[in-house]
């Protein structure tokens, strides 16, 4: 603790003396090519870091009328993929959907990080992220790093993290939109925006409602969602930032269809907080920041005798809340220091309640003093450009877990530019998780004892770009990684604990080229090996795409292979195979009307992704976009 007390007093003496040292506003950064916030905290060209970042712009993300995020992630991100069992909706609990993995680490085990805003979000008791809470409403561009961010957002981000970045209003005026559609299975969407900009004021206000019956007897879907986002401008240095996003959605879970269930149904809140004190000036930049990500889930798990009703509903409290700091800083020509602090406090509480009087039933969990455990980290990175064409980078956290104890991560990389526009990339990095409540204190196998799972990741990567015409890149990774927690028999029970291995080997290719001006095509594929095989990681994923545009219409196309899919592992394992074809078709009727039709799974295969959960064959969707 007394080596963290240090970093934290030492990260704001550094923040304090470079805001002093900034002496002009960084108004060139927003004229960058290629930036990103995520790998570093401060606003930097690309081109710059050792690791592989991808950034989906929000026209990308908007252009095939999708809610939710996470289809056009999947598409467009190499080594991606998220498990889906229905038309619309993932949910939570047993058979859930929305299982993210990169690269073979996965998200439904807590060890791939959802950011928004560069905050944390996951369920505080199980630690994995909420689907369906990831809308596109609240979105600018999404950042997403291959491969452990532990260093900048320690525990879970072991295999990379997914960066929302909100969209705010940044002209003067106002713009409003609306958008409705209709389609397949009964499913409706609607949404609706408003932005403003006056003077140094901003604000952005979002909500959305969607329902489905989906493509079988008890699997109705039902969402709202709201979002909005205040800005104002104290200086030409400084600026303040509110937000607050909220998601409510009621699910039925049909069971595995050789298994049907009854009455499994779900009601779930998740909202997020947070507000930031930032500044920007030509050689220093940073913020302090305060969030809070929360939950409130009732479950019934339903029966496979509908003579035979559930007596009581699961139910869950948790809250993820913490502080974070940083300032970076240009002490001399090429040079880039960062140093931070990240404060966490999760909370949770698990209980049963009776369906029919709505009392508490004690639930027998392991009690400890530590049922509020807190993260307390201190980090540095260090960037150098050495002359023209080279580019060191080196970075260490020190993270003390009240109940693990202290994790060192570092990480470190060279970036050489031996042409225009081509860089030629080599990254070390670490990334660990520490255990979730629900591994230590919750059902039969849990375990006080757990210690925190790690892994190592070495990758070489190439990207090259041809103006604005042709761009493409290479990225070879090797992932070895132990500590993993499983679940084992010990003396004749179940008990989780450090035994379980990752080694993962692959390559990931994409490439985007502009015909003309009213043509271009983008592609991504990725190879996957893992000696330990894992559900909702394919060992092949690729996807082709293709955009035309000309006077009043637009059409976006793109043709999805996925092989190698485990749906089970194991002695019975078993795998899925699909060829998927996507098309959207929009037409401008007027300045400011767009009508559009979207069919997925044209070919009409006949696939699952989680087993027991066959998808929909060919559906339609169809609607009206307004802006004005």
């Amino acid at each position: 603790m007394r080596n963290v007390k240090r970093t934290i007093l030492l990260s704001i003496l550094i923040s304090c003396i470079s805001i002093i040292y900034g002496a002009e506003p960084l108004d060139s950064i927003h004229h960058l090519n290629n930036v990103v916030v995520t790998g570093t905290r401060n606003a930097t060209d690309v081109r710059y870091l050792p690791f592989t970042v991808d950034v989906i712009g929000r026209e990308k993300l908007t252009e095939n009328h999708r809610m939710s995020i996470l289809p056009t992630l999947t598409e467009q991100i190499p080594g991606l993929f998220v498990t889906s069992r229905s038309m619309l909706g993932y949910g939570v609990s047993t058979n859930a959907a929305g299982s993210i993995s990169l690269r073979g680490i996965s998200g439904s085990k807590g060890q791939m990080m959802v950011l928004i805003d560069g905050h944390p979000q996951y369920q505080g008791i199980y630690g994995h992220p909420i689907a369906d809470s990831y809308q596109t409403l609240m979105v600018d561009h999404i950042e997403v790093i291959h491969g452990p961010a532990s260093m900048l957002y320690g525990s879970n981000a072991m295999g990379g993290v997914i960066n929302i970045i909100t969209r705010g209003m940044h002209k003067n005026g106002v713009k409003t939109s609306v958008n409705l559609s209709a389609g397949s299975y009964g499913t409706f969407q609607s949404e609706i925006s408003n932005q403003i900009r006056s003077g140094k004021f901003s604000s952005t206000v979002a909500a959305n409602y969607e329902r489905s019956d989906n493509q079988r007897p008890n699997m109705r879907f039902e969402q709202y969602s709201g979002y909005i986002k205040l800005g104002y401008d104290l200086s030409s240095y400084w600026n303040l930032n509110m937000n607050a996003n909220i998601t409510h959605f009621n699910a039925s879970n049909p069971g595995l269809v050789s298994q049907p269930l009854f009455n499994a149904r779900q009601w779930i809140t998740r909202g997020e907080v947070s507000m930031a004190l930032e500044n920007h000036y030509r050689r220093t930049s940073g913020g302090i920041s305060i969030f809070s990500n929360f939950g409130r889930h009732k479950v019934n798990d339903g029966t496979k005798n509908i003579q035979q009703p559930q007596s009581r509903y699961f139910q869950s409290k948790d809250a993820l809340s913490g502080i974070s700091l940083y300032q970076s800083v240009n002490l001399f020509s090429g040079n880039r220091v960062t140093i931070g602090f990240d404060w966490q406090n999760i909370y949770g509480k698990v209980y049963y309640t009776s369906i029919q009087t709505g009392k508490t039933i004690d639930t027998p969990n392991k009690q400890s003093g530590h049922s509020h455990p807190n993260e307390v980290a201190g980090y540095t990175d260090f960037r150098q450009d050495l002359n023209s064409w080279l580019t060191v980078d080196a970075g260490i956290r020190l993270d003390h877990h009240s109940i693990t104890g202290s994790e060192w991560v570092p990480q470190g990389g060279i970036v050489v530019r031996p042409m225009e526009n081509g860089e030629l990339k080599a990254m070390v990095s670490k990334g660990f998780r520490n255990p979730t409540m629900r591994e230590m204190y919750l059902y039969p196998p849990s375990n006080i004892d757990l210690k925190p799972e790690r892994l190592m990741q070495y990758e070489l990567s190439w990207k090259h770009r041809i103006g604005e015409i042709f761009t493409y890149g290479l990225n070879l990774f090797y992932i070895n990684g132990d500590n993993m927690i499983e679940t084992v028999s010990v003396d004749g029970r179940p008990r989780n604990v450090n035994t379980g291995k990752i080694e993962n080997t692959g390559a990931e290719l994409s490439a985007f080229w502009r015909i003309s001006d009213h043509w271009d095509v983008n592609t991504n594929q990725s190879i996957l090996h893992m000696s330990n095989p894992v559900l909702a990681a394919p060992e092949y994923k690729g996807y082709l795409g293709g955009d035309y545009q000309k006077d009043k219409w637009s059409v976006h196309a793109g043709l999805m292979q996925i092989a190698g899919l485990y749906t089970i592992t194991g002695e019975k394992a078993k795998k899925e195979n699909v060829t998927l074809l996507n098309m959207t078709a929009e037409y401008q009727l007027l300045k400011s009307t767009r009508l559009w039709v979207r069919g997925e799974n044209l070919l009409a295969q006949h696939y699952e992704i989680i087993d027991g959960f066959p998808m929909p064959k060919a559906t339609f969707m169809g609607g009206i976009s307004i802006i004005f």
